[in-house]
């Protein structure tokens, strides 16, 4: 009971209430520039090739790492050096969501086919959304690293992790249902209005007690970070991890990336309201129940042996997916693949963070883990989306050559379009990430048990202390 009552008291600290609501703040402008953005885009009858172009949009994701030095060189002249830079972005997030949606107005009611320069100016405006929230993210990333102390890093995780799939289900599932009934630009002047949590958060969260002086030039801001990495980590350990960070999810990501085509018109033939009802809505849940689990065991295991253990319940959670594809269409095989594989994945997550915030010097920390979570978006966005097509197709090319060992071939996938094989691979692709584990991430080695995850000496009355 008490150690039931000690982990629920973390959730009475003021630095875990902002990281919740800054979580949110995150993860809000994301599908703004994703799905809710091609959604509008497919309404308002733009051509295919112009939604594949404008899905460009998202690029500074991948990128924020380049501007990331300059968060860390210059502070503002208020709030500090993170709180500061969150404001100054939300702040231009809540104007460029709110110009989208008066250009997406504007486009609506123009004459098909659309003009090229009003949607030049829409990307224009996306392209500054996306910047702003990418740099949004290096300023929350680099704070959640400053403020939270050893112990408390899963709770952190957790929090901050159940803020941004609250975000992800108020932008998507919820901006969906809203944009049916009153239209998508009135949906993203909702959101703009959200993005007001951000704002007050900036405000209201504690500042994070560094001892480290940013770096004195540009120059020592850009290169700083960089060597200091490797020499703290030497060269060789500096590599296995970096090459880790892009490996350690593409097993996941592949599945995640194939879910939908495999599980709709391109496999199983499931609705696109059951596909929605349960992937975007209990798998959701799923995700988040396993980030929580997961930031309550990261306290426990320390980091090392939850990467272990998340890493392996992570990778053969693909298993699920692979018997569904084998079984066939069936709706409860269905719920429970995606729970699993959604659960397990959120475990993933917890310790992945975890790890990557531990690899951070608060000095660089907003151009390190920027450094460190775009290498993480190669391997899924560029590493994972084309192979994971690439290889579901080709396996797709082959088909079955002899009755007597149909067998056979059923459970190597080459019925049923090839999607059990390309399952199997997904888990084969998962386990490079692993074999890395010993090099930098011995399990042997010696962690502190954390008997109150999250809490060190907080106690004290619930919004008023750090």
């Amino acid at each position: 009971m008490k150690q039931i009552e000690s982990f629920l008291q973390v959730f009475r600290s003021r630095k875990m209430a902002a990281l919740l609501l800054l979580g949110f703040s995150s993860g809000l402008p994301f599908a703004l520039t994703d799905d809710a953005f091609r959604a509008w885009m497919t309404k308002a009858d733009l051509d295919i090739k112009t939604i594949g172009w404008l899905g460009l949009v998202s690029l500074p994701y991948s990128l924020k790492f380049i501007w990331a030095p300059l968060l860390d060189r210059f502070v503002p002249p208020f709030l500090g050096r993170r709180r500061g830079w969150m404001l100054l972005t939300q702040l231009g997030l809540i104007a460029g969501i709110i110009a989208i949606a008066s250009q997406m107005a504007i486009i609506s009611g123009l004459p098909s086919p659309k003009p090229a320069s009003a949607i030049l100016i829409l990307g224009a405006i996306a392209v500054l959304v996306a910047f702003l929230s990418a740099s949004q993210d290096i300023s929350i990333d680099a704070y959640r690293t400053d403020v939270l102390n050893p112990l408390e890093v899963g709770a952190g995780v957790a929090v901050w992790v159940l803020g941004y799939r609250i975000a992800l289900l108020s932008s998507g599932w919820l901006g969906f249902n809203l944009a049916d009934r009153f239209g998508w630009p009135q949906v993203y002047i909702i959101m703009a209005v959200l993005m007001g949590i951000g704002v007050t958060t900036s405000f209201w969260s504690p500042e994070p007690r560094v001892d480290e002086r940013p770096p004195e030039t540009l120059k020592a801001a850009i290169i700083q970070p960089f060597t200091e990495f490797v020499r703290r980590l030497g060269w060789q350990q500096a590599l296995f991890a970096l090459i880790f960070i892009i490996l350690y999810k593409l097993g996941d990501s592949m599945v995640a990336k194939m879910a939908v085509p495999f599980l709709g018109g391109k496999g199983l033939g499931f609705s696109d309201a059951d596909i929605g009802n349960i992937r975007q809505g209990m798998g959701l849940f799923a995700t988040i129940m396993g980030t929580l689990v997961g930031g309550a065991a990261l306290g426990k295991l320390g980091i090392n042996r939850s990467l272990w253990v998340f890493g392996i319940l992570q990778v053969f959670s693909n298993l699920g997916y692979y018997f569904l594809a084998v079984i066939g269409k069936d709706y409860n095989a269905m719920v429970l693949a995606i729970n699993i594989e959604n659960f397990s994945g959120g475990l993933g997550t917890s310790g992945f963070i975890g790890f990557m915030m531990s690899l951070c010097n608060p000095r660089f920390s907003a151009t390190q883990f920027a450094l460190l979570s775009s290498l993480m978006a190669v391997g899924r966005d560029i590493i994972a989306a084309p192979f994971s097509g690439e290889l579901a197709g080709r396996i797709q090319q082959f088909v079955p050559v002899n009755n007597a060992i149909n067998q056979i071939q059923l459970l190597a996938g080459l019925d049923q379009k090839g999607w059990p094989l390309f399952f199997l691979a997904t888990l084969v692709a998962g386990l490079p990430g692993l074999l890395l584990l010993p090099f930098f991430a011995p399990w042997n080695q010696q962690t502190v048990n954390v008997s109150r995850p999250g809490i060190d000496n907080e106690d004290a009355d619930v919004w008023g202390n750090d």
